[in-house]
């Protein structure tokens, strides 16, 4: 398939750079496979659409403060690192701007109680950074780093609790899982008192889930590898719920690839892993696990819009996602969602 057959043209006014006042406030487009319906709600009515029996997975990752800024300690020349994925020890897998500046040997001096060194490149250009501190890395961090927002948005966020979901605790992501940003606990404990169930995963978000697809031809791209762990209560919940009827709703599109990564592994079932994915979800795609999907509106040509276009069809979706334009949601990863059953 052509990236540029997934491409549609959006509104500047349309990409959210502020999230709503209420989480659940969002609308929340209804997509029913089997009927081909499209329903425009509000998050809130989610709960409309689940049944007694249902297993909710969410990802519970947590953004770090991982955007830093510093400078050659010889030069004195500006740059910018993003946290990607943790190593080793104190080696971390970093983005940097920009790259010239950041050559293998390259110090760079973040604040007096941090530095770091280039040791190393990885795949795409990315580096390997070792950092020395003095103190606890997590509490300089949290002190000097900021919220890694997407580019796209130009206005400061004011709160960065509004970039974490509400359930995220396992530190250690470069972006939200954004279709999680949506749940209040309120809304949690009304979908728990009706019989759903909730479990939980870890994916830590990295630059897999965001580089932009460059190869003409989608097959031809590789996804960068990104930290999944889903643990034996999870993968029992999941069984069991499957043994019963109910369906597998997945949390946003990390959470689809860590229980499709995970069956990949396993013929077709989930159990309790810990490693890293490079899975790449498009049309064509068979499906192991996943029933229904709650996800928000992705950028045209990413893998994410590749991904959901392969657990409808592209046709549906793009139909979906000009409806969506013309209703003027709010997009991207402070806008509405969608629940795909």
């Amino acid at each position: 398939m052509n990236k540029s057959d997934f491409y549609y043209d959006l509104p500047d006014e349309l990409i959210a750079q502020h999230p709503l006042e209420k989480r659940d406030n969002s609308r929340l487009m209804v997509l029913n496979r089997q009927k081909k319906t499209i329903e425009d709600r509000n998050f809130f009515d989610l709960i409309e659409y689940l049944q007694p029996g249902d297993l909710l997975v969410m990802n519970n990752t947590k953004v770090l403060p991982g955007r830093l800024f510093g400078h050659r300690e010889d030069t004195g020349g500006k740059i910018e690192i993003l946290l990607l994925r943790h190593l080793a020890d104190k080696d971390w897998e970093i983005m940097v701007k920009p790259g010239k500046r950041a050559k293998v040997g390259a110090r760079i001096v973040f604040s007096p109680e941090l530095t770091g060194e280039i040791t190393g490149t990885t795949q795409g250009g990315l580096r390997v950074i070792t950092f020395e501190y003095s103190g606890i890395f997590k509490e300089i961090i949290d002190e000097i780093g900021l919220m890694p927002v997407p580019p796209y948005i130009h206005e400061t966020l004011k709160d960065n609790n509004r970039y974490q979901t509400v359930y995220a605790k396992r530190e250690g992501s470069s972006a939200a899982p954004t279709a999680g940003l949506h749940f209040t606990p309120d809304l949690l404990q009304k979908i728990e008192k009706m019989g759903v169930n909730i479990a939980e995963v870890t994916l830590h978000v990295g630059i897999g889930t965001f580089r932009p697809v460059k190869c003409d031809v989608i097959e031809e791209h590789h996804m960068h590898e990104e930290y999944f762990e889903v643990s034996e209560e999870t993968a029992q919940a999941i069984k069991r719920t499957k043994k019963n009827g109910g369906r597998i709703i997945a949390v946003g599109t990390t959470s689809v690839r860590t229980l499709e990564s995970n069956a990949q592994l396993h013929e077709g079932t989930v159990e309790a892993y810990a490693g890293v994915t490079d899975i790449f979800i498009y049309p064509g795609y068979e499906w192991k696990v996943v029933d229904a999907v709650i996800t928000n509106f992705h950028l045209p040509e990413s893998t994410l819009l590749m991904l959901v276009s392969a657990f409808y069809n592209r046709e549906e979706i793009m139909k979906a996602y000009q409806t969506a334009i013309d209703l003027k949601y709010r997009f991207f990863s402070f806008g509405d969602a969608m629940f795909i059953e």
